[in-house]
């Protein structure tokens, strides 16, 4: 922490040396005729715009909160919380960055940032579960509005026409991903990259079938149809159970028939 903090303020200062620098060129060049930075410094033809050719209040401003905003993630990232969290409270945390008003990166703010989330990564994690529980459509006799049962299905995972099927975007997709991650998390395994996740494996798997079959993995099985529901049958009832135990106690009494 304390290396990230020195390294990003030693890097901020020499920035704004390097802007100071550039302006002093650019007013030499343009007293002989040779124009500024803005014109010498950029391919032809591919002109656009250089928050270092600017002046420095307005480009530190920018750029410190473009370095810090790339430092949370980091740190966000290595700290092991974003798999902790499910796609809606990732989206949050990205929406949060993404603002004018993110926090500067000083070693006070880091440990108080990390502090809390720290403090409240059980709660993240059963949120997620929680969500993940309640996105689950009740019209299916299957899905028991009370717990996750063998079975549960889902609607709008696929889409279906003339070509085959696809694998959708959105909600649902990011849903079953967040389904598999509370699945590694109660087994006590690492989670696979996002590049490797259930969602990536059974598209590989859909783009590979002319006709709908069961795609097999660890902790599901998933058979998908035409009017885009699948049934996703658990492999792994201990996981379940623990995953109902969640739910009961955040919903109490709501599981007593079980």
């Amino acid at each position: 922490m304390e290396r990230t903090v020195t390294s990003r303020n030693s890097a901020l200062k020499q920035i704004e040396e390097l802007i100071q620098q550039l302006d002093a060129i650019s007013t030499l060049t343009s007293s002989i005729g040779g124009k500024t930075a803005r014109d010498w410094a950029m391919r032809q033809e591919f002109r656009c715009g250089c928050w270092l050719m600017e002046n420095v209040k307005t480009a530190m401003s920018t750029i410190t909160r473009n370095l810090d905003r790339s430092i949370w993630r980091d740190l966000m990232q290595k700290s092991g919380m974003l798999a902790l969290m499910d796609a809606q409270a990732r989206k949050q945390w990205d929406n949060n960055l993404e603002g004018d008003d993110i926090p500067e990166i000083s070693e006070a703010n880091i440990l108080s940032t990390f502090e809390q989330l720290h403090s409240s990564k059980a709660d993240v994690f059963e949120r997620g579960i929680i969500n993940v529980f309640k996105g689950l459509s009740w019209d299916y006799k299957s899905n028991n509005p009370c717990q996750f049962g063998k079975k549960i299905i889902v609607n709008s995972l696929v889409d279906h026409n003339r070509w085959g099927f696809r694998l959708n975007w959105g909600w649902r997709r990011d849903q079953l991903a967040d389904l598999e991650r509370m699945l590694f998390l109660l087994d006590g395994k690492p989670i696979p990259e996002n590049r490797n996740d259930v969602t990536v494996r059974l598209s590989e798997h859909i783009n590979q079938q002319s006709t709908p079959k069961i795609f097999d993995d660890a902790y599901f099985s998933i058979r998908y149809f035409q009017k885009g529901s699948a049934h996703i049958t658990f492999k792994r009832p201990e996981l379940i159970d623990r995953m109902n135990d969640i739910i009961a106690k955040h919903y109490p009494g709501i599981l007593a028939t079980r």
